[in-house]
Order: structure tokens, then sequence, then C-alpha cells
């Protein structure tokens, strides 16, 4: 067992409508680039989630991020259902927690990406855990600020890549303490960790997405 787990917070598979990367390819990387645990939180589905935890069970995490009916992100971590897009913030939030699971709040400052400033204040206290570092959060000073609010509203703080190409992956972590794969033991762990991975990925990373969308609606996708 080792004393201190790295772990990718957020990224995604070709599950997500914008994204290509096979399960095999981010399992792959994780190992190589020494990521403990990587946490999938795929746009509005879990099923990619659950066939990497099949594949690879102590390392996968399944999340998901959900486009709330504000028209915001919102991940939920350890899930075992679906939470349907369109779902209201404080319901998703909700139903996150009646599943065991870990509210964590992605990007909240940026408008780009589906940050969800303008609610912040509103559904702190539904919230575990802020990322702090989004490797695709451009310019930097959007994570200055989500770090600022959770230190201001004392919530945990996390990190992740975000990515949606496996060269990405790993560009944002956490360093924890060992912990059991549920809520209280997670956030336990996360209360005695730091954020250690804050590279920031270059804009360019974005056309890959772009070119996913267009790749999936093309004949013999």
């Amino acid at each position: 067992m080792t004393s201190s787990l790295r772990g990718d917070m957020h990224l995604h598979s070709r599950w997500s409508f914008d994204c290509l990367n096979s399960p095999e390819a981010l399992l792959s990387a994780a190992r190589a680039r020494r990521l403990d645990r990587i946490i999938v939180t795929d746009h509005n589905e879990i099923a990619g989630a659950l066939a990497m935890r099949e594949m690879e069970p102590e390392r996968v995490i399944v999340g998901e991020e959900v486009k709330t009916a504000e028209g915001f992100d919102v991940i939920g971590i350890f899930l075992s259902e679906l939470i349907p897009r369109g779902t209201p913030a404080a319901e998703t939030c909700t139903r996150i927690r009646e599943q065991g699971g870990v509210v964590y709040l992605p990007h909240p400052f940026d408008g780009s990406r589906s940050g969800g400033e303008r609610l912040l204040n509103s559904l702190a206290d539904y919230i575990d855990v802020v990322e702090v570092h989004n490797a695709r959060c451009f310019p930097s000073s959007l994570n200055a600020r989500a770090r600022e609010w959770a230190r201001e509203k004392g919530k945990l703080m996390g990190a992740g890549s975000d990515a949606h190409t496996v060269a990405e992956l790993g560009r944002g972590y956490i360093e924890v303490p060992h912990f059991e794969p549920e809520r209280e033991s997670f956030l336990r762990a996360l209360a005695k960790g730091r954020v250690a991975g804050t590279v920031t990925t270059s804009p360019i990373f974005r056309i890959a997405s772009t070119w996913a969308k267009v790749r999936k609606v093309l004949p013999g996708a």
C-alpha cells in the first residue's frame, strides 16, 4: 500500500460527446504517469466510467459531469446511477449525495466553459469540493479565483486535467493519503492532501475537442 496516492479528478473518455479517448489509452497513460486514481467524469454519462472501472477497479472512480438546468456543470464522484442532463443544480447536488457521492464544482469561474459563478453563493452549502486547478482554464487567474473562493467558504480543494486527449492526462492532480472508494474516506483524505499538479494546457488542445464533435457526426463514426 502506498503512503500517498496521486489522482486526476477530472477527465473524459470517448463516451463524452467531445472526446475520442479510448479506455485502453487512458489507462495505459495513467499507469505511465503514476496516477494511482483517475476520476472519469464524462459529460452526462457514466457508462464509460463503469466500463473502465471493470477494467481496473483499483484505479478508476466513477464520476459524471452534469450539465444542469441552469447551464453550468456540476461533477458527481462515486456515482452508481446516471443523473440526467438538465436536472436543476440544487437537485443534482442532492442526488449526488443521495448516492453517497461527492459534489465537486469544476472550473467555477470559467464562463466560456459552463462555470457556475452567478450561482456559487446560493449553492455553497451543497458543494463538498472546489476545483482550484483545471488545466484547461485560461487565463490562470480563473483558477486563482476558484482557490480564493474555496478558502473563503472553507471548502476542500481538488484538481484535474479535464483531459479530452490522452496527452493532457495528469496535468492537474492531487496527492492524498490512501482512501477507501467512498465519500467520507475520500473527503478525509482530501483534507490531508494537497493540490500537487498544476500544469496549464495549451489552448490548442481545444481544437481536439472540436474535432471530436465533428468526427462523431461523420458517416461511419
